[in-house]
């Protein structure tokens, strides 16, 4: 059975990781680029399921403190990772990874798309969630991962832009707790979903 949050908080939830994606905006100054991390680092992919049902992930990787004034300068020299005037080279003990799923059509130019099928709950557990640390080439797994939180509810339509014909949507959001000491802030932090036969339902990554 579903849980049903707020539809309030769900709206907000959903607003906020679709305007803070651009945070990290690269900002040109003289010799150096430099990226500002300042509330996290976000990823986004679409994904899609073997019986035609597409869905968007969004998230978020915090850490209280850590995130806040903290920015990348890329100089011709190398790159530079600050936290206010110091200087840091890994993340903090533990990492925050917020994620939220919801369904949306399938790209219209995708292939033999067929009619839309919706994501649900059914569907959703089923897939396999796998947290890998990328170096270059190379990804090992994340070992430890703890989950804090699943809640599911109706994604809101206070514009009535769904027809009534539609079946309710539903959004899903899932929180972990990561380790992550002694990682350097260079490797990535990849987030896979797959089907009970191992295929890749969707791939993404937070990297700084």
């Amino acid at each position: 059975m579903l849980r049903r949050l707020p539809l309030r908080s769900l709206a907000c939830w959903m607003l906020t990781l679709a305007v803070a994606i651009p945070a990290a905006v690269a900002q040109p100054k003289r010799d150096k680029v430099v990226w500002n991390y300042d509330g996290g680092v976000y990823l986004e992919t679409d994904g899609a399921l073997p019986n035609g049902a597409c869905f968007r992930l969004k998230g978020r990787l915090n850490a209280p403190q850590f995130f806040d004034d903290m920015k990348r300068e890329d100089t011709t020299s190398g790159t530079v990772f600050r936290h206010g005037n110091d200087i840091v080279t890994e993340f903090p003990k533990q990492l925050l990874l917020s994620i939220t799923i919801f369904d949306m059509p399938c790209d219209p130019l995708r292939p033999k798309p067929g009619p839309h099928v919706y994501l649900t709950d059914e569907m959703l557990r089923r897939l396999n969630l796998s947290f890998y640390w990328k170096r270059e080439l190379s990804m090992r797994p994340v070992r430890g991962v703890v989950v804090r939180g699943y809640e599911a509810g109706p994604i809101p339509d206070p514009f009535g832009i769904l027809s009534h014909a539609e079946p309710q949507r539903y959004a899903w959001i899932l929180r972990f707790e990561v380790p992550s000491e002694g990682i350097p802030l260079t490797d990535s932090l990849v987030v896979v979903l797959r089907t009970a036969d191992q295929r890749i339902a969707a791939r993404t990554a937070a990297r700084l």
